[in-house]
């Protein structure tokens, strides 16, 4: 059985402005010395397991130009142009009825196209475990990530104490999804060592996840089956739209993983960011002596434990400490990393001025 790869490309990364526009999302950006932009790495880190022809690309009308030109070799077919947004449920459901219509079944990779990974290595092997655990049966697999620290941004996931399933060391039966926590929640499930970080990876066949769709989600999924009936006619395009339109907007966690059974987890440490806001580039990226991390032509002097991202024009940060820094040629961003999260509500402000030009 092929085994394929659903990379996820369809958020505005709104969390990274002002570098991160409606027309250019974080995941088509380089947040990396290599100069890779985000859903190049995530194609190139899975070639050892799937080939360039059957990967397949999931994102907004408006990025099929991006699409195709940062990942030239993925065949113009596999790239999935979604009529709306509409979060992940649908986007994984639309995905795999395209994967039954073209190959009866197949083993899916369901992958973010914003996550970075330090030890390739170890992660393949895991993925390439979790492959086999979702080629038994009607599995559901699901990569978790062991965590460093009391993280209150993840959800979490709560796992078995039977680390073996049909032979498989390593791999758990999930006990619960459960959302993000606050502080002293988060401390006890580290605490505990019976948690995971959720990274929103699965592994499972086609036929394994529209199961559950259609068990879970009727109604999507009878919509589903019209999209899959209408693929290679006239009428496609116009059917995609009218089920994406009806079409709850709903996370794969909430709709499914939370309800489904035989759900398996394969914890891992594996150096993994979700690259979620300007705070990852000092944890993907070297820092000065100070703490600093520091792009294009900056200067400084007593500043401590900051990011500043600029380009060609001089900025001089003077004793500045905890800070954030972004300067582009028609935007800046100033504020402290503690309000970081918050930088979404200048797009809200920006929207309801109507500026759109700077969103």
């Amino acid at each position: 059985m092929k085994t394929t790869a659903i990379i996820m490309a369809g958020g505005r990364g709104e969390r990274f402005w002002p570098k991160s526009r409606a027309s250019m999302p974080k995941q088509f950006l380089s947040l990396t010395d290599d100069g890779k932009t985000m859903i190049r790495l995530t194609a190139e880190r899975h070639l050892s397991i799937v080939p360039w022809e059957d990967m397949f690309v999931v994102t907004n009308k408006d990025y099929i130009g991006l699409v195709r030109e940062q990942l030239p070799e993925i065949p113009p077919e596999n790239i999935l142009a979604e009529p709306m947004a509409k979060n992940t449920a649908p986007c994984i459901g639309y995905a795999a009825t395209v994967i039954r219509k073209k190959y009866g079944d197949a083993v899916m990779l369901v992958l973010a196209s914003d996550h970075l990974i330090q030890n390739a290595r170890l992660y393949l092997d895991t993925m390439a475990q979790a492959v086999e655990v979702a080629l038994e049966g009607d599995n559901l697999a699901t990569v978790g990530i062991t965590p460093s620290y009391p993280e209150t941004g993840y959800g979490y996931i709560h796992f078995g104490s039977d680390g073996e399933h049909a032979g498989h060391k390593g791999v758990y039966a999930v006990r619960r999804f459960v959302e993000k926590p606050d502080l002293e929640t988060a401390k006890g499930y580290l605490a505990s060592g019976d948690y995971l970080w959720n990274s929103g990876m699965f592994v499972w066949k086609a036929s394994s996840i529209l199961s559950r769709f259609e068990r879970l989600m009727p109604q999507v999924y009878e919509d589903l089956c019209l999209i899959e009936n209408s693929i290679g006619k006239d009428s496609h395009i116009e059917v995609l739209r009218r089920c994406f339109e009806r079409f709850p907007s709903i996370s794969i966690d909430y709709g499914i993983m939370e309800k489904a059974d035989n759900i398996y987890t394969l914890p891992g440490a594996y150096g993994w960011d979700d690259v979620g806001s300007w705070l990852a580039l000092e944890r993907i990226n070297p820092t000065d002596s100070h703490g600093n991390y520091l792009q294009g032509n900056v200067l400084c002097d007593g500043t401590r434990n900051s990011i500043v991202v600029g380009a060609d024009k001089l900025i001089a940060a003077v004793d500045l400490e905890e800070m954030v820094v972004v300067d582009t040629k028609d935007a800046m961003l100033i504020c402290r990393k503690e309000s970081v999260q918050n930088v979404k509500k200048i797009i809200e402000h920006l929207r309801a001025s109507g500026r759109s030009d700077l969103i």
